[in-house]
């Protein structure tokens, strides 16, 4: 299953017999995951010019998602006991879609983890929990930054500055970067001690947009080893580096 996006290096994960649950009753809904992702890219100018925030890259996986019927979607669960509501709670979840399993709709939940806080993945893993143990969704599906990416970022920005002669503040302009104060003088302090501008500069926007505490595959599979969200079923997605283009 999948196997077009293992071929192109993309990181697959299983929990909770997620893929018997995903092949045997929910074969459109791999479909549309792996249209959607075989020929996904992102060139290099949006994610230095996202400034680490979701890229546009990430906003055109959004967009086919939802014109493939996968909307944003928010589910309301009330506890009601002798007539009196004792819990409400709410769960806003970025993508979610009906698919028929034996006459019946069965819901299949999405979240992007792009690049936030990687806390967030507590929130979405114990979202799915809970909407799973209340029947409101068979699988839930995370698809986050893979380790191969995480691991070139700093190489993709270096190649990306020096491809295109970036030497000073000014010439970043052009790309929509406006480092920080704080951001300059970090530069300005790794030039005095002897890097390039090209590697100072790619060091600190890497660092600090795309650092260890985001959301990334080896901050997702922390969770899932310390059961984070179980026994909800998962499919576990990471993009690789290939993605990138030039």
């Amino acid at each position: 299953m999948l196997e077009g996006l293992s071929q192109l290096g993309y990181e697959l994960a299983y929990q909770s017999h997620a893929e018997a649950i995903l092949s045997g009753d929910f074969p459109d809904a791999v479909g549309e995951l792996e249209a959607a992702l075989v020929n996904f890219s992102i060139p290099i100018t949006e994610i230095v010019g996202s400034g680490g925030g979701e890229t546009e890259g990430t906003q055109r996986l959004r967009r086919t998602l939802f014109g493939l019927g996968w909307p944003k979607t928010q589910f309301d669960i009330r506890k009601i006991i002798n007539g009196v509501e004792a819990e409400s709670i709410t769960h806003e979840i970025d993508h979610v879609k009906d698919f028929m399993v034996n006459d019946q709709p069965r819901k299949i939940a999405l979240e992007i983890e792009w690049n936030n806080k990687d806390p967030f993945f507590d929130r979405d893993l114990e979202n799915f929990k809970r909407l799973h143990a209340e029947g409101a969704i068979s699988v839930g599906i995370i698809i986050t930054r893979g380790s191969s990416l995480q691991d070139s970022l700093l190489t993709l920005v270096r190649q990306f500055a020096a491809a295109q002669n970036i030497n000073s503040f000014n010439d970043l302009v052009q790309f929509g970067v406006d480092p920080t104060r704080r951001q300059r003088e970090m530069v300005n302090a790794g030039v005095r001690r002897g890097r390039t501008f090209q590697e100072s500069w790619s060091q600190v926007f890497v660092g600090d947009k795309f650092g260890a505490a985001t959301t990334h595959w080896r901050k997702l599979m922390d969770r899932v080893a310390r059961r984070v969200g179980n026994p909800c079923p998962l499919l576990l997605i990471g993009l690789p580096s290939g993605i990138i283009t030039f």
